[in-house]
């Protein structure tokens, strides 16, 4: 299912398919915070070593699904499949953006 995403999402989601750890960071802001199993990380050094923890451990293809909410604040279901019990899983990303970046990123089931 192909639905249309605001910019640095679809640059993020195509970068996290090809598993390219520096475009992926290279959708959020200098200071963006990243909230993931359980745990909080701020800033580009914090969320790169995340990116990369979860690429080597998961190694997840995203399949977004839906989005719903406001502009600067969308919610997207996706499809998430990986290295990990119960895969293919349905996730739900809480963006905020401000411009072209992404500045906090919120992933629950």
């Amino acid at each position: 299912m192909s639905i249309e995403l605001p910019k640095p999402m679809a640059a993020y989601y195509a970068a996290k398919n090809q598993k390219d750890v520096e475009s992926m960071l290279a959708c959020f802001a200098a200071d963006a915070i990243v909230h993931d199993e359980g745990e909080d990380r701020r800033g580009h050094i914090e969320i790169r070593e995340w990116m990369e923890e979860t690429t080597r451990k998961y190694g997840v293809t995203v399949d977004p699904r839906e989005i719903s909410g406001d502009a600067d604040k969308p919610v997207v279901a996706a499809l998430v499949a990986g290295n990990f019990p119960g895969s293919p899983v349905t996730l739900y990303y809480h963006f905020t953006l401000a411009g072209d970046a992404i500045t906090h990123l919120e992933i629950n089931p």
